[in-house]
């Protein structure tokens, strides 16, 4: 037998295997970690961009008495016409209320305004969805079965931000 073969070290296949699931068992769970940390960073941003907009509109009321037009889910008050989300300057022509009419950060996701007393426009609400099912801000508490049924785009809206005299459900 030959006796440069009887001293070396080394890994057997079995050995390498073994550290190899181990190592993409870790890597799995990182990256779902991962995911989940994008998914509530991205629903943080949809709370804030909603109160910003709430808050615009709030400012709007204050100027006119009653809250914007809707027209398709949008805010008509980009200079009269719709705003489109992610684009339009939400804006009387004398007052910049909003310079960029938020955009939902995920594609295939929008956000939704109604106004439910038309033609007063008395009472708004916003809505979007959310990613993190065990958002404890999901309508009714539910996130994947909310109590409305507006289109937040390929989804059912199940969190909304409303003028101080309605609610989501109204």
């Amino acid at each position: 037998m030959n006796k440069r073969y009887k001293n070396s070290f080394g890994f057997t296949l079995v050995e390498l295997l073994v550290v190899i699931s181990i190592i993409s068992v870790l890597v799995s769970i990182v990256a779902v970690s991962f995911r989940s940390s994008q998914a509530k960073g991205r629903d943080t941003e949809r709370k804030n961009d909603l109160k910003q907009m709430a808050n615009a509109l709030e400012l709007y009321y204050s100027d006119y008495g009653k809250y914007p037009d809707a027209s398709a889910g949008q805010i008509v008050g980009c200079s009269g016409a719709a705003c489109p989300w992610g684009s339009g300057t939400f804006t009387d022509g004398k007052t910049v209320y909003f310079k960029v009419v938020p955009k939902d950060p995920s594609t295939g996701f929008n956000f939704f305004y109604r106004i439910v007393d038309s033609p007063t426009n008395q009472k708004f609400q916003l809505f979007a969805r959310l990613e993190n099912t065990q958002d404890q801000n999901c309508l009714g508490g539910d996130c994947a079965n909310p109590p409305v049924t507006y289109s937040c785009g390929t989804y059912t809206c199940n969190f909304a931000i409303t003028s101080p005299n309605t609610t989501p459900t109204e």
